[in-house]
């Protein structure tokens, strides 16, 4: 099978299309005939060398996929060969076949190409176990979402409008400013224009109640002194660096709590949890057409360098994906 190597960390250009075998998969597995496969930031950071794959994960890039089961371990039920699929995978994505375990797998819901549907597990896995499990959401919440129109703050402000959340969010530039207000997001702040930090100060809120963020570096303490009394800022990342200053005192003062989470070390029985929460709440809204996968642009395995420099450069609104 065709599959995306490279031989040392480093800039895109790095990495080459090989030919290797085709995994063996056990009996808890499914083997996915991979026809999408998401392209996020965790790739790019593998690629640099600074997100090695755990042990026992592929060392191939791609943490989702769609496609069809090729084959089926002999514990799995609910799923047979020829089913359209999407999968959370513990890498290899970027292959023309990926091992996928049965309890991170799922049919396509209804209304959902296969080219949207790669575009769901990582984002809405993510999203799905840091703002609502772990954030413990509720309705009416005033939430903020950094980058708003990357695939994670899509998935967010989509999941948020469920909860009737009155949401703010960042972007780079007036092109995704309106977008996100097409979306009914209420309060959208071009960065590079303004000061999100001071522009809410404005509002003279008493204080959000959740900010979800993957900058780090100087928005840490900006987040800290938005959110309200019982607020929760939540990182998934640390583009900006994850070493700063705290104040811990406003923190006991406002009973504030800082948490954040990766998905890719947690077990498959964990990711099973968040996926049937999905199912149940997020996936009717796929097939009503309440919630939908947003695609900036589709390269070809051939052009997986580009896609890297595409998702690298900043200027995308929705999901980067490699057609296999």
């Amino acid at each position: 099978m065709r599959a995306v190597n490279f031989d040392r960390p480093g800039p895109p250009e790095v990495m080459k299309v090989v030919d290797c075998d085709i995994p063996e998969i056990n009996e808890n597995q499914v083997l996915i005939e991979v026809k999408f496969a998401g392209v996020n930031r965790p790739d790019i950071i593998q690629r640099e060398g600074n997100y090695p794959a755990p042990p026992g994960h592929s060392k191939i890039l791609g943490l989702e996929v769609s496609g069809l089961v090729s084959k089926v371990g002999s514990n799995v039920k609910g799923l047979k060969l020829g089913d359209k699929v999407a999968s959370l995978v513990n890498g290899g994505g970027y292959s023309e076949y990926c091992i996928a375990d049965q309890e991170t797998t799922f049919k396509i819901p209804k209304n959902i190409s296969l080219t949207a549907a790669s575009a769901i597990p990582e984002c809405f896995f993510t999203v799905w176990s840091n703002i609502v499990m772990r954030g413990n959401l509720k309705k009416n919440q005033k939430v903020l979402v950094h980058g708003g129109t990357s695939g994670i703050g899509l998935a967010a402000i989509q999941v948020l409008k469920l909860f009737e959340s009155e949401i703010f969010t960042t972007v780079g530039n007036n092109n995704k400013k309106q977008f996100c207000q097409k979306l009914g997001v209420q309060n959208v702040f071009n960065y590079k224009e303004q000061d999100y930090f001071e522009e809410i100060k404005k509002l003279k809120y008493k204080g959000l109640d959740m900010i979800l963020d993957f900058v780090g570096g100087d928005y840490i303490n900006k987040n800290l002194n938005l959110l309200g009394n019982d607020g929760k800022l939540i990182n998934i990342g640390f583009q900006n660096g994850s070493n700063v200053n705290l104040n811990l005192m406003k923190i006991m003062l406002r009973r504030i709590t800082i948490t954040g989470s990766t998905l890719r070390i947690r077990n498959s029985s964990f990711k099973g949890h968040i996926l049937n929460q999905l199912k149940k709440f997020v996936f009717p809204n796929f097939e009503n057409g309440k919630i939908k996968c947003y695609i900036d642009s589709v390269f070809k395995i051939e052009d997986v360098v580009a896609s890297h420099k595409r998702l690298q450069e900043g200027s995308h609104i929705g999901k980067v994906v490699l057609e296999l």
